[in-house]
């Protein structure tokens, strides 16, 4: 944390990820929309809106919405249930989530699948953080249990633990790894499950709802994921939210159905998600991940400078106004004059440099993806300031709460990374010979 305002419990925010500070904290019961996405599961949406019938959230503060993707026929609900359809055009479960929103009065959105069904407590403790912190992103647990035959007034308490099937074991060690995702970062998106999910309305409306491009089974729930921690989202997992699956995890399909799903979810995902670990490793994105500003001197500084911040960071786009006139530079996409309207991590360099240790810039500019650090300020070995670099997510936090306080700053000292002098030699840089004084 920079400055001297501390965090306390009246502030709408919390630095980082750090749900934990507000984890002693009971808010008034929130209104609650529960929006429950259903295609031709006449039986498992009964035991589902049996279940939510059963709540111990006060009953004048819950609203149930059915969301239809287009089933044959219209499902039967309740009285006081309210039932939104679409017309059946694939599999569109990210639009019919986004047309339940649409039609929610709730403070808080919980989303929730046909065949998942909550235990009693299931909607008072998902809301909960929602209620205290409006970029919360809570995830509970869903546990998966065979239902056949089973009526649908049997509670899923009761019914579940006896018919239990295997927990995916890597969704259940990663909460534990991350703390119940208190260590959260780029990449932990991937433990964002749609069908137990909830947030505030407010941030899902400025996060702008699930991406309806997605027709096909699954992916839309990360990147929704991914786009909402992009915006400053708090995730947290409360384990003690559980939902209760008909049916086995995805994982436990057959090898041959899971790999082909698999494959299609991860080439869809590359474009919208180009962090390390789920872009491509060789592929460029759509957009930048790392946009790096430089002030122009001179064409030769200009040269060595982007050649070698490319060299370290391949997904990056290296901004020069104007860019020299050479066709080298000219010649790459990467080397533009324009800037880039969000990247996940923007550089702003106060110098032209030039980059002799790869691995340190990327390593320094790698705590950015971490939840707590939002900016970095960059300086040589000899103690030049370089610029500094900064996250969207920190960016989000600081428009949204006039702040910079959402995030840490930190300092790096980046090995083999200098000012560049006015005429750097050009030969030198190529040839790799010289070191360090031919560039300073």
């Amino acid at each position: 944390m920079t400055g001297d305002t501390p965090w306390n419990d009246r502030m709408p925010w919390v630095p980082g990820n750090r749900w934990d500070l507000v984890a002693h904290l009971e808010p008034q019961p929130p209104r609650v929309s529960v929006i429950v996405t259903h295609y031709a599961q006449p039986a498992e949406l009964a035991r589902t809106l049996e279940a939510l019938r059963r709540q111990d959230h006060p009953r004048n503060r819950l609203e149930i919405i059915v969301a239809d993707d287009g089933s044959p026929e219209a499902p039967s609900v309740p009285e006081g249930v309210l039932l939104v359809r679409q017309e059946d055009r694939g599999f569109r479960a990210a639009a019919a989530r986004n047309l339940g929103a649409a039609a929610a009065s709730g403070d808080v959105l919980c989303f929730l699948d046909a065949d998942t069904s909550p235990e009693p407590e299931y909607v008072r403790r998902i809301s909960r953080l929602p209620a205290l912190l409006s970029e919360a992103v809570t995830v509970g647990r869903r546990r998966h249990a065979d239902f056949a035959g089973v009526p649908a007034q049997i509670p899923v308490e009761e019914c579940g633990p006896a018919r239990e099937l295997p927990e995916p074991a890597w969704l259940r060690d990663a909460y534990q790894r991350s703390q119940n995702l208190l260590l959260a970062d780029d990449r932990s998106y991937r433990y964002v499950i749609s069908a137990v999910v909830a947030c505030s309305r407010s941030f899902f409306e400025e996060v702008g709802g699930f991406d309806e491009t997605f027709s096909s089974y699954g992916g839309e729930d990360w990147e929704w994921a991914h786009r909402c921690w992009q915006a400053g989202a708090v995730l947290a997992h409360v384990p003690d939210a559980v939902a209760w699956h008909d049916g086995p995890d995805w994982a436990g399909r057959g090898d041959s159905e899971r790999e082909a799903e698999g494959n299609r979810q991860s080439i869809q995902l590359v474009t919208k998600i180009p962090v390390d670990g789920s872009a491509a490793r060789g592929l460029l994105p759509a957009m930048p991940d790392i946009e790096v500003r430089v002030p122009v001197t001179t064409t030769a500084a200009a040269f060595v400078c982007a050649d070698s911040l490319l060299a370290a960071l391949p997904r990056a786009a290296v901004v020069m106004a104007p860019v020299p006139d050479a066709a080298a530079l000219r010649a790459d996409p990467r080397v533009r004059s324009t800037v880039t309207e969000d990247p996940r991590v923007r550089v702003e360099l106060e110098h032209p440099v030039v980059v002799l240790r790869p691995d340190a810039l990327s390593d320094a500019l790698a705590v950015l993806g971490e939840g707590d650090v939002g900016r970095v300020h960059l300086r040589s070995a000899e103690g030049v300031p370089l610029g500094s670099a900064t996250s969207r997510r920190a960016r989000a936090r600081s428009i949204r709460w006039s702040t910079r306080l959402g995030h840490a700053e930190t300092t790096r000292v980046i090995e083999g990374m200098h000012v560049l002098r006015a005429e750097p030699s050009v030969e030198a840089w190529l040839g790799g010979w010289g070191g360090a004084p031919r560039f300073l």
